[in-house]
């Protein structure tokens, strides 16, 4: 998949336009996305920083120093993006290479869908759990 037919740049925009997400209240830092265009060190690199404050959030494309780093193929972080791949599993296979502070990814994952057959936000299924 190209970077053009990518779904992920739009989600990003998407994430930049709200400017504020109730869901990373407790993430302060900056997460580098780093997404790479196929397998092995010659790849190219589409770099990606968001800054989390406190739910505020900027994305932009400035170089800025990562607390945390996110790197995976396209496929798989377009996979994340739509539903179709779950970070988690995908960290355990080996396939997502995460450096820096985890928690701050961890809260970058909680914007990332769930499979498309569940209709439930992150808030939903957690409230469900504690019930």
């Amino acid at each position: 998949m190209s970077p053009t037919s990518s779904p992920t740049p739009a989600f990003l925009a998407d994430l930049a336009a709200r400017g504020h997400d109730p869901l990373l209240h407790q993430a302060s830092g900056t997460l580098r996305l780093d997404i790479l265009d196929g397998p092995g060190a010659d790849a190219g690199v589409d770099r990606w920083y968001l800054t989390m404050h406190k739910g505020d959030v900027h994305v932009g494309r400035r170089a800025v120093k990562a607390d945390a780093v996110l790197r995976a193929e396209r496929s798989l972080v377009d996979g994340m993006i739509t539903g179709k791949v779950n970070a988690a599993a995908a960290l355990l296979r080996g396939v997502l290479e995460v450096e820096g502070d985890l928690g701050l990814v961890t809260m970058f994952s909680r914007l990332l869908p769930g499979p498309a057959r569940s209709r439930a936000t992150f808030l939903e299924r957690q409230k469900e759990l504690h019930r």
